[in-house]
């Protein structure tokens, strides 16, 4: 399965959009709604047009406990969605399937003209969470607010919602948000039955075992040097954001 990644390239969002649009106004709708406020793809198909009209914002349950949130609207989005929504009654689907019946778009109808449209623009990592990553990685990108994305999006962390984007956590943001309480419990869990230590001495183990991989003149898989070279930046980047913290 490929990674689904946002579409960061202004040049080919806007190539994605007019793509969609010449295939048929309701993908472009429909995409619009989901990379102007991070709506999840199966709320918006579910959303009917009296759901929309004339509103300033949309409200979706999300996760598995149904927590509500609301999604903004720009002004300019309510635009786009009062044009296309101008002659049609408040109880149909706002993106319906065929234009004969009155049920909504399915997922998988969505995401083979998503990948579609992907493939035509030169994209490959197109799916169903696409719109999303998209908005999420936007909105980071223009505010800097990850705890806004994070909330918004109902992780458990800012951790997670930074590799949801495909960003490298900013630790100072992370670090500075860290409750006593929070400190406090990561100190037990240290301390009790030496959690940290033995933590630290799997790490090492498997490290060491690396290490013999490299140190051995036996020819390695080339994907192995690969994903050996990306660990170890990876790790020299969290010692160096470590360091930063404790000075």
């Amino acid at each position: 399965m490929n990674w689904v990644a946002p579409i960061k390239d202004e040049e080919t969002l806007n190539k994605f959009r007019e793509t969609l649009r010449a295939i048929d106004d309701k993908y472009y709708i429909l995409f619009e709604i989901g990379i102007g406020t991070g709506l999840q793809l199966q709320d918006i198909l579910q959303f009917r047009v009296g759901d929309v009209r004339g509103k300033d914002a949309l409200a979706a349950e999300i996760g598995t406990k149904r927590i509500v949130r609301t999604f903004p609207l720009k002004p300019e989005l309510k635009e786009i969605i009062d044009t296309f929504i101008q002659g049609k009654d408040d109880n149909e689907y706002l993106i319906t399937g065929y234009a004969s019946t009155n049920k909504p778009l399915s997922r998988e109808q969505a995401y083979r003209i998503f990948k579609q449209t992907g493939t035509r623009v030169g994209l490959k990592s197109i799916g169903t969470q696409t719109m999303r990553k998209t908005f999420a990685w936007h909105y980071y990108k223009d505010t800097g607010d990850i705890h806004y994305i994070q909330n918004l999006l109902n992780h458990a962390s800012p951790n997670i919602t930074y590799r949801y984007i495909g960003e490298k956590p900013n630790i100072q943001v992370i670090y500075d948000k860290i409750t006593e309480n929070e400190n406090q419990k990561a100190k037990d869990y240290l301390l009790t039955n030496k959690n940290g230590v033995n933590d630290i001495d799997s790490i090492i183990t498997d490290l060491k075992q690396i290490r013999k991989q490299l140190a051995s003149n036996k020819n390695q898989p080339q994907s192995f040097y690969g994903r050996v070279e990306i660990l170890l930046e990876q790790m020299h980047d969290i010692l160096k954001d470590y360091q930063l913290i404790e000075r």
